[in-house]
């Protein structure tokens, strides 16, 4: 197992133009998030849930990878078995990085992919930037039960966290990037590891920063370097 993790939440991926959870503008502000982010939204609200999600897969077309990005696709290319990266975004701009989908683990589902939901069956195959109804009409081409977002709704179960623990046992160093700590109490998790690094672009009520070893308060692009520093040395002491 790795010996460093890095966990990243939605600020990596605001530089790059993809809308966070609690912006005031943007995509998230036409949609009431209960409406359509919820477990039982698809049951009650099908049509304007796969329309958001619709929206918000099409929004990753033209969205670039930054130097964040950049810079941890480097480092798991060199340091394969000894990082770990674990996000909670449903984005693909690690993979636009040049990290494997398979050398990732995304916490909370995968904004390309669809599945069936049909759990007999439980597909699921990458559609691009498509709408979910241009895929095999929206339903499954193996049942033809109707498709979903590869997504992890609120009040889901989320089946990657365990990995996530996983991991989390031979953890020395754990490097937490651009999460408000709300979704996930990382607060809970630091503990594992000997040494931590915590970035995010400012403190969050829900993170207690006296726990981490380090901890540096500026955008992901502009502190990345040096973690990337912090990490090699830390590899190679």
């Amino acid at each position: 197992m790795a010996r460093v993790i890095i966990l990243s939440g939605a600020g990596i991926s605001a530089e790059s133009g993809i809308s966070t959870f609690r912006e005031n503008d943007g995509l998230w502000e036409e949609y009431d998030v209960a409406v359509v982010c919820n477990y039982d939204s698809l049951q009650n609200n099908e049509k304007l849930t796969v329309e958001f999600y619709d929206k918000r897969r099409a929004e990753l077309k033209d969205k670039k990878p930054n130097h964040a990005h950049k810079v941890i696709a480097k480092l798991k290319e060199k340091y394969k078995d000894d990082i770990a990266v674990i996000t909670q975004n449903v984005d693909n701009l690690f993979e636009k990085a040049g990290i494997s989908h398979t050398d990732l683990i995304h916490l909370h589902g995968f904004m390309t992919e669809v599945r069936c939901q049909n759990e007999q069956c439980n597909l699921i195959f990458d559609i691009g930037y498509k709408n979910q109804k241009d895929a095999f009409n929206g339903k499954c081409p193996t049942c033809s039960v109707k498709l979903r977002p590869n997504i992890v709704f609120f009040g889901e179960s989320a089946p990657k966290y365990a990995e996530l623990y996983k991991e989390l046992n031979d953890c020395e160093l754990f490097v937490v990037i651009g999460t408000s700590g709300y979704v996930i109490n990382t607060d809970s998790l630091v503990v594992y590891a000997e040494s931590s690094i915590l970035n995010n672009l400012e403190p969050s009520e829900a993170i207690y920063d006296a726990l981490y070893s380090k901890v540096l308060y500026k955008p992901a692009t502009r502190a990345i370097d040096e973690i990337a520093e912090d990490i090699q040395e830390f590899l190679n002491r």
